[in-house]
């Protein structure tokens, strides 16, 4: 692979790869890639990395110095490939625009190969740590332990980058919203139990996934900011995501076919939906795992992005397409038995409750990742905050449309709007 091509797709990696943290150790075996990206992560003034390496095995040992390890800002990086793109042979450890660290030449002798040092930060900005091989014909095998951390001024280390260091308490502030939002639900359907239905049961078993879901992450996250390493709280974490998201999407689906409260069976194609959405989502959830779990230092971890990428993009279009059945069955249903007023309330409010789901997926999808991408470095937490606030906001809208109250507005049968009623049912343009 050349230089500039793969540059290029290290570029790509750095707008994928979140600002991670903790302190982490990881194999690389015969590699030969030109660049590895280690970590990504936003440092303060007191800002501090920690590069341990073991190197167990080089094939064709190449000249020492032309292996190393650097820091580059994401400014940087495109001086780097101009600078690259004018001489090819130039290798990026000898670029004006990096922070090199250290080089093979700095292993103490064989066979141990071992090499550890700490490098303070003092110029605030985001940075990515490189590992890059100059030597076309060589590859190695190494175990490389980072720590990466800014020191709070009670002198406590931070694992956490700096746009991040928010998070747990963001986290666990939406948690407790959760938990009270489930307090609120189960009261209202246990004051309204003869209207109560299944996907009632479904929907506050979602509230509890997601509350937990949260506290999950907040607690996760804590123990990062504090020690460096989760402490199991990342295994419960994707546990609680796993069956969120699989509820999540399948609530919609179930609310999309007016399934329990319209009718109390599935149609066929509506149960294939199901069938195709699931399963996807437990592929999603995988690809969830290796994405958080590894980092981008793995050779497949663009490839688990692309997967991941798609099969949410699949789902999405999926859950669409019950709430678009509905609707349509609905219209043709109101040419015949003649309850045009109830009818058209349902119409109504299946159109409304597609376009909340167009407006949710299209805002955490691609609102929020465009936040990620231009927010500055300092100010990563804020979408985060936004995806949050865009998920209960989508979690009321939808709980309070399909509330179970004894009158529901949308189902009130009103004699004397019948006629308006059977009016704008004869509208064509009463369309999506």
């Amino acid at each position: 692979m050349t230089k500039l091509p793969f540059l290029f797709l290290l570029l790509l990696l750095l707008v994928l790869s979140p600002s991670s943290a903790e302190i982490k150790t990881l194999s690389i075996t015969s590699d030969s890639r030109p660049m590895i990206l280690f970590e990504k992560f936003g440092f303060t003034h007191t800002g501090h990395v920690t590069v341990s390496v073991s190197v167990s095995s080089s094939l064709a040992p190449p000249e020492p110095s032309r292996l190393g390890f650097f820091l580059l800002s994401e400014e940087s990086l495109l001086q780097v490939l101009v600078e690259i793109q004018q001489n090819p042979q130039l290798c990026v450890l000898d670029s004006r625009y990096t922070n090199p660290l250290f080089n093979f030449r700095d292993l103490s002798p064989p066979p141990t190969s071992f090499f550890n040092r700490s490098y303070p930060v003092t110029s605030p900005n985001e940075y990515s740590l490189f590992f890059a091989n100059c030597a076309p014909e060589s590859s190695v095998s190494m175990t490389v332990r980072t720590e990466v951390y800014n020191v709070d001024s009670d002198g406590s280390k931070d694992y956490l980058s700096a746009g991040l260091t928010q998070l747990p308490s963001l986290f666990f502030l939406f948690s407790i919203t959760y938990f009270g939002f489930l307090g609120f639900w189960i009261y209202l359907c246990y004051t309204n139990k003869r209207v109560v239905h299944r996907i009632h049961l479904l929907m506050a078993a979602l509230l509890l996934m997601k509350a937990l879901n949260l506290i999950c992450a907040a607690e996760d996250k804590h123990y990062v900011k504090v020690t460096g390493t989760p402490h199991g709280w990342d295994v419960l974490f994707y546990i609680f995501q796993f069956i969120r998201v699989v509820l999540l999407f399948t609530v919609i689906v179930l609310i999309g076919t007016g399934w329990s409260f319209l009718k109390p069976f599935l149609q066929e194609k509506e149960k294939k939906v199901l069938m195709i959405v699931i399963p996807l989502q437990v592929l999603a959830n995988v690809a969830s795992v290796v994405i958080g779990e590894t980092g981008p230092f793995i050779k497949d971890w663009v490839t688990w992005n692309q997967v991941f990428l798609l099969v949410d993009i699949i789902c999405c279009c999926a859950i669409i397409f019950p709430i678009v059945w509905s609707i349509r069955s609905l219209r043709e249903t109101s040419k015949t038995d003649g309850k045009a007023a109830r009818n058209l309330a349902k119409l109504t409010l299946f159109r409304q409750f597609y376009m909340v789901v167009i407006g949710y997926l299209y805002f955490t999808r691609i609102v929020v990742f465009a936040l990620r991408t231009i927010a500055a470095y300092k100010y990563q937490w804020v979408s985060n905050a936004a995806e949050e606030i865009a998920s209960l906001m989508f979690y009321m809208v939808m709980f309070y449309m399909f509330r179970p109250v004894e009158r529901n507005e949308y189902f009130v049968l009103d004699e004397e709007e019948e006629e308006a009623a059977e009016m704008a049912l004869k509208d064509e343009d009463f369309e999506l």
